[in-house]
């Protein structure tokens, strides 16, 4: 294949990340211990990431950082400092969900390029118009949009692109997904989803895993991947351990590598491969129709793994089964019972076979594997990973940091001078008689190049450094070597590492100093004003001062505010425009904005409009209102899993006026995946579910039968959401409000 395509590795750990790099990844996205999507990683602390770092740049590849979750106000002081860790880690990108996250990150850390994570919810182009003015280099691309809508997409944007290629599939659309919080505050936008998606579910039309899709595999999918232009392939899996990363990155870059008349050779031994890494049953996700449709099947278990037998004794210290697939020490196995909740998952560190050690158990064989985890009996015993090499000596020669020189260094026929800007050194100067070049003449990368090699434990050439060259000059390369060591044994001779000045901006001070200065907008209860998000020509409630909304699409002439929708694919787009410009014509001037996307079709500076951030777009910190105020909106809604403190703490710094959801059932999940039913559901515990599919967007979406109630808190909005709730609903709970928002 012949155009550049950055093949982009998860690296949970730093053992992942030298797997990944082993196998030929040009990248990896990895996390520090806060503030990124899969907190139940392992991560990085910030000394093993700069040395990650180091070693991927020697080799010129690339590291990117995960920042992707959403922050409480209260944890604002924190991601400064994370913020300023990774500052001085300095990554080649940081991925990032919230848009607080964003706007500090942008004011306060310049130096910093910026991705959108998935988590942002992009998935048209009028959503990359707002990528791009918010200052993100790149987007990684919701999952859910269709191979049509990834080439529209491409051609209307120049921002950098990033697609998911391989691994586990949400069922959900990005970022809106409240399933994990609801069933116990453990937020998928926080990083800590508990993948309830995966269980199983009882229905009266049967149970089975209705929500777990098959795994994404689009080896195939390269070469029109590669024709669109997209810029990144992603491979998801950041809970895996190096083996899985190591045979699907070898997997991908074969492919990537391999000639246009030998792709299809190739496949076989590359899906071999993939088969090692012990996911799900494969498919191409949504990029087609028919993966789309046949995307999720009910009667295949949520667990991913290879299925190595079924559990026939469990005892104190261990479980037996017979094998029907060969299993090693050092493998790892998950045992998934029966009911489809979380099993728990070991490393077999110890096995009999027919009542003797064994080392591995041949398929037919009876084997007990030795653990002291509870296991239940009947459960499916998967493998989820191979045994892989050590990579702890490895990791441990790693060499620290050096201290970053900062050097300018200027070229001409007769001299060579170098200036330091960040240490106590005198421009250093070297005479020279350089004729000029008849051809390959000395560049400043050359240079550069050269001058990085500083043969020294505590100094490297810092990447700000510059060169300047005056004229085409021929350079020797040995000359070029014995100058540049003259130098680096010039300044070891005469700094030390603890003399090294930063560069770096005090970001921490003047953030704290702007944060002190906030001042929240007063917001009195006698002017207070509800809004009823309610049916169309649905009845209104008695002495309520009620604002009528519902879809775009549905507008009756009752309505005065409109609830534009979370999800717009590129074909509608000209539609959806259409719509709201009609809706402005009938005098409707309320726009509730409920996807990053539709602040395109506004331009933030018309006084007659009422911009409102609704759910399901998140909004959790004052950061995140002040650069949605910077749009134009006037109002937001505090997000839906927030608790009681959690938007108390919001309202004391919010510059904008704050909403709560009050009353109505918000959705848990919602996805263009075709569910194999419809109605309500029940999961082994008890809780109770209502699964619905819209008629004009064919978007599924899961609502707890349970109506959210909370009581009105001073100085907030109320809005009350009657689209899928009434006022004599007994049944209610407040979500996450009485508890912590985990």
């Amino acid at each position: 294949m012949n155009k550049k395509m950055e093949l982009l590795s998860p690296a949970g750990s730093p053992a992942c990340a030298l797997a990944a790099f082993d196998a030929g990844a040009d990248a990896i996205y990895a996390g520090l211990s806060k503030f990124n999507a899969r907190e139940r990683g392992e991560n990085f602390s910030a000394d093993t990431m700069k040395k990650v770092v180091d070693y991927a740049h020697k080799q010129q590849k690339c590291v990117y950082i995960t920042l992707n979750t959403l922050l409480k106000e209260t944890e604002l002081p924190e991601l400064l400092e994370t913020l300023d860790a990774i500052d001085e880690i300095s990554p080649d990108g940081v991925l990032v969900q919230d848009l607080g996250v964003l706007r500090i990150a942008r004011e306060y850390f310049p130096n910093l390029i910026l991705h959108g994570s998935t988590q942002m919810g992009f998935h048209n182009s009028a959503g990359l118009a707002v990528a791009k003015s918010l200052g993100l280099k790149r987007v990684v691309l919701e999952r859910q949009i269709t191979m049509d809508e990834l080439a529209a997409i491409r051609k209307q944007t120049d921002l950098e692109l990033e697609v998911f290629i391989h691994g586990s599939l949400c069922c959900s659309l990005s970022g809106v997904c409240l399933f994990s919080s609801y069933l116990g505050g453990w937020s998928g936008n926080r990083g800590k989803c508990k993948q309830p998606c995966r269980r199983r579910y009882f229905s009266k039309k049967g149970n089975g895993f209705f929500f777990s899709p098959q795994d994404l595999a689009g080896l195939e999918l390269l070469p029109e991947l590669q024709k669109i232009g997209v810029e990144s392939l992603k491979i998801e899996g950041r809970l895996r351990q190096p083996d899985y990363v190591f045979n699907t990155v070898s997997a991908y870059r074969m492919m990537l590598d391999a000639a246009k008349d030998e792709f299809d050779s190739k496949l076989p031994e590359a899906r071999n491969l993939l088969s090692k890494s012990c996911g799900r049953r494969w498919s191409h996700g949504f990029y087609t129709s028919k993966s789309a449709k046949d995307l999720i099947k009910s009667d295949a278990i949520g667990a991913a793994g290879l299925r190595v037998g079924t559990v026939e004794a469990a005892r104190d210290n261990g479980f037996g089964f017979t094998a029907v697939k060969r299993v090693h020490l050092g493998d790892r196995l998950r045992i998934q019972p029966p009911s489809g909740d979380d099993g728990v998952a070991l490393t077999v560190t110890k096995m009999f076979v027919e009542n003797n050690p064994a080392k591995y158990v041949q398929i037919g064989k009876r084997v007990f594997i030795c653990c002291d985890k509870p296991v239940t009996p009947g459960g499916v015993v998967f493998k989820i990973g191979e045994s892989f090499p050590d990579y702890t000596r490895r990791l441990e020669n790693l060499p620290e940091r050096k201290q970053q020189v900062k050097l300018h260094l200027e070229l001409a026929a007769n001299n060579l001078t170098v200036t330091c800007d960040n240490a106590p050194c005198p421009p250093w100067s070297v005479p020279l008689a350089l004729v000029s070049a008849e051809k390959h003449p000395v560049d400043a990368a050359k240079i550069l190049a050269a001058f990085a090699e500083a043969d020294s434990p505590d100094f490297a050439l810092s990447p700000a450094s510059t060169a300047t060259v005056h004229g085409s000059l021929f350079f020797p390369a040995a000359e070029l070597k014995r100058i540049r060591r003259e130098f680096w044994e010039h300044f070891t001779s005469g700094v030390t590492p603890a003399q090294i000045i930063s560069d770096r901006l005090p970001p921490l001070d003047k953030f704290h100093r702007d944060y002190l200065a906030m001042q929240p907008l007063p917001v009195s209860d006698d002017r207070l004003q509800e809004t009823v998000a309610m049916k169309p020509n649905g009845a209104e409630p008695a002495n309520r001062n009620a604002i009528r909304a519902d879809g775009i699409y549905d507008l009756n002439k009752l309505s005065d505010e409109a609830i534009l929708p979370e999800f717009c694919p590129e074909s509608k787009l000209e539609s959806l425009k259409k719509a709201i410009q009609s809706a402005r014509a009938s005098g409707i001037t309320r726009f509730r904005i409920t996807s990053l996307y539709a602040l395109d079709f506004f331009n933030g500076d018309d006084e007659n409009l009422t911009l409102i951030a609704s759910a399901p777009l998140p909004v959790s910190n004052s950061m995140a209102v002040q650069e949605l105020a910077d749009f134009g909106v006037k109002k937001v809604m505090a997000h839906v899993e927030m608790s009681r403190d959690d938007i108390l703490a919001l309202r004391q710094k919010s510059p904008l006026p704050l909403e709560c959801f009050r009353l109505g059932r918000p959705s848990l999940l919602t996805s263009r995946a075709k569910i194999p039913f419809s109605g309500e559901f029940a999961d082994a515990r008890g809780n109770k579910f209502d699964l619905r599919v819209e008629r004009l967007s064919g978007l599924a979406r899961i609502f707890p039968v349970k109506v959210i109630s909370i009581p009105h808190l001073p100085g907030v909005y109320d809005f009350y959401d009657l689209r899928n709730a009434n006022w004599k609903n007994t049944e209610t709970e407040t979500f996450n409000f009485d508890k912590e928002w985990l």
